[in-house]
């Protein structure tokens, strides 16, 4: 009896290999300093003074803690599951209006137009582009949508009938919480993180700088500069957003 033909192949392939999906590129932004030229947080201290929900220590300990932070004394991940315990009882859907108004009032005017273009390029790329932040959902979303972006990592808050527990999904998408959560939208979304952009202004990030192909230094702090200088990544300095803005609307010097 005559053996079946084989059914045809991809360039020789075998059948199943012919059949895995090509993998997809990356392009990975931190939101604070990298997106937006504000610390988030200290923006939102900010707002919750402006409404009075918060006194003038509450503001001065919110900025301390960001001094201590950019000057890498502070423990991120215990300063966050502190700050989430505040929250304990109030609800979810309360939280996302005050936060899509805060965002709507002080945010998007200190999106980097230059980081909004980057953007722009890699969705024109094809690439599957998300924000990768320890800031929670509440902060990023309104943000991501701004943006046009589909997909955004964030420390989550557990959630039980509607109100917050006061207690934070470990791990806190920070330093190595990051690349938990990463990982795990890496395979989901079948991407090769050795063809894959990463864009932040943070030391904290250098685990993640290290894994992608592409890593690029925005707007960086002292200690990531001198290891982008040393490691020879690109650094960007991107124009502050009213500068750009008051260029751009500038008119033109007549001849």
């Amino acid at each position: 009896m005559r053996a079946s033909p084989q059914a045809p192949t991809l360039r020789g392939m075998p059948t199943s290999a012919a059949r895995r999906p090509r993998p997809r590129v990356g392009a990975f932004f931190d939101m604070d300093k990298t997106l937006i030229a504000e610390n988030s947080g200290t923006l939102y201290m900010k707002y919750r003074y402006q409404r009075g929900e918060i006194g003038g220590w509450d503001l001065l300990a919110g900025l301390g803690a960001y001094l201590k932070y950019k000057a890498g004394l502070l423990d991120i991940a215990a300063w966050t599951r502190s700050m989430m315990s505040e929250f304990r009882g109030q609800s979810e859907r309360a939280l996302t209006r005050e936060a899509n108004r805060w965002c709507r009032e002080m945010v998007v005017e200190t999106v980097y137009p230059e980081a909004e273009r980057l953007v722009r390029e890699h969705q024109s790329a094809g690439h599957v582009v998300a924000i990768v932040s320890g800031a929670t959902k509440f902060v990023v979303r309104p943000l991501a949508e701004r943006l046009g972006v589909k997909h955004y990592l964030y420390t989550r808050l557990e959630v039980e009938g509607g109100r917050f527990t006061g207690r934070v999904i470990e791990p806190v998408c920070f330093e190595e919480g990051k690349i938990y959560w990463l990982q795990q939208f890496i395979e989901e979304q079948g991407i090769d993180l050795a063809k894959s952009w990463f864009y932040t202004d943070s030391i904290t990030d250098l685990p993640l700088l290290n894994l992608v192909g592409h890593p690029v230094v925005t707007n960086p702090d002292p200690f990531l500069y001198r290891e982008a200088v040393r490691r020879r990544w690109p650094v960007r300095f991107f124009e502050p957003p009213d500068r750009a803005r008051a260029r751009e609307t500038r008119p033109a010097e007549s001849p």
